[in-house]
């Protein structure tokens, strides 16, 4: 059964793979019958169980937008003391969620821009009989092109993700709070990097006219976007006020004579653990055995990496194509190298 945690429910979309035997892509051979897909998900609000049985056909692309938004988080962290580790359980992530700390918001929002991001992307590759292209978007041509192609539809997206990472987000507490503002900086990073994308046409390919439509960027480059906003995100602090429904938290900047935080940043109140040492309570696994490089003075460098621990160096050989031929016409030829390569692990 999921545990009762604040924010988006990573254990219950963990279980939405299972049930759905999903595969990378869109190699969905079935996705069975509403009750059972929707009823047989342990976790699920009211909302959310109305959600799912309404758009039971983009499900798959939610939960694929999960998978996306963590191997994002591990690919932007992986070189740093937390590394978004996943560990072989149903709540994913362990404790690491359970405090409101600069992690949390980073994969709070990394999650809800990857699910609006899948949904957007399966809606335009015509996945889906409930949504399409979208045709609101797209004022007037420009100078040598025109409009054409398959506008990706980033607000339905967004909305889908807004409906169900949101639906546990209604209680009057902080957590609450910075849940639904960090969920809500992910969705907008996909409205901010939105790009006309042109397609030629013309003898031999002279590009005497173009036609464009709206599309998503690659998700590294919202993940580059978003890992930008966790190293600036905005300390709050927790205020408590009584109103006629009861008592409400609400939160505000810290530091006021910081800019306050917009739409599109990442906020948390609490602090983050060191991620030094192993601590189950906490969820970090240390640093122990971890690669760390010996020239870099950055995070990813062995002195911080390994906490002042120290290093340990091994080496190892590795098999590598070298020599490589290209004969016309057309293939390429390689010799097999070994090369002894130098690796560094925090002790």
């Amino acid at each position: 059964i999921c545990p009762p945690i604040h924010g988006f429910t990573f254990c219950m979309l963990h279980l939405v793979y299972e049930t759905m035997s999903l595969a990378v892509g869109h190699q969905y051979s079935s996705l069975g019958s509403q009750p059972i897909l929707c009823g047989s998900i342990p976790g699920l609000v009211p909302k959310q169980l109305r959600f799912c049985r309404n758009y039971v056909e983009i499900m798959p692309s939610v939960a694929e937008g999960v998978k996306i938004g963590i191997q994002e988080c591990q690919h932007q962290f992986r070189g740093r003391r937390w590394n978004c580790t996943t560990i072989n359980d149903k709540a994913i992530f362990g404790p690491v969620l359970d405090k409101a700390t600069r992690e949390s918001a980073f994969v709070h929002a990394i999650a809800s821009a990857g699910v609006a991001f899948a949904v957007t992307r399966s809606c335009a590759e015509g996945s889906a009989t409930i949504c399409g292209c979208d045709t609101r978007h797209k004022g007037t041509p420009g100078e040598g092109w025109k409009w054409g192609g398959c506008s990706e539809d980033v607000d339905f997206g967004s909305m889908v993700s807004r409906e169900f990472a949101d639906a546990r987000e209604n209680r009057p507490d902080a957590r609450s709070a910075m849940n639904r503002q960090n969920n809500e900086a992910g969705r907008t990073s996909l409205n901010d990097n939105m790009f006309l994308k042109c397609k030629c046409h013309g003898l031999s390919g002279s590009c005497e006219v173009k036609t464009c439509w709206w599309s998503q960027p690659d998700f590294r480059v919202i993940g580059d976007y978003m890992k930008d906003k966790y190293d600036s995100a905005s300390e709050m602090v927790v205020e408590k006020h009584k109103e006629s429904r009861g008592w409400v938290e609400t939160l505000r900047p810290k530091f006021t004579f910081f800019k306050p935080p917009t739409e599109r940043d990442l906020v948390y109140y609490e602090s983050s653990p060191n991620f030094c040492e192993p601590n189950p309570e906490t969820g970090s696994f240390g640093t122990r055995d971890r690669a760390c490089n010996l020239t870099s003075h950055g995070i990813d460098g062995c002195d911080l990496l390994c906490c002042g621990r120290g290093h340990n160096t091994r080496t190892e050989e590795r098999k590598e194509k070298c020599h490589c031929i290209f004969h016309w016409c057309c293939y390429v030829s390689c010799q097999e190298c070994v090369r002894v390569y130098d690796v560094h692990t925090c002790k």
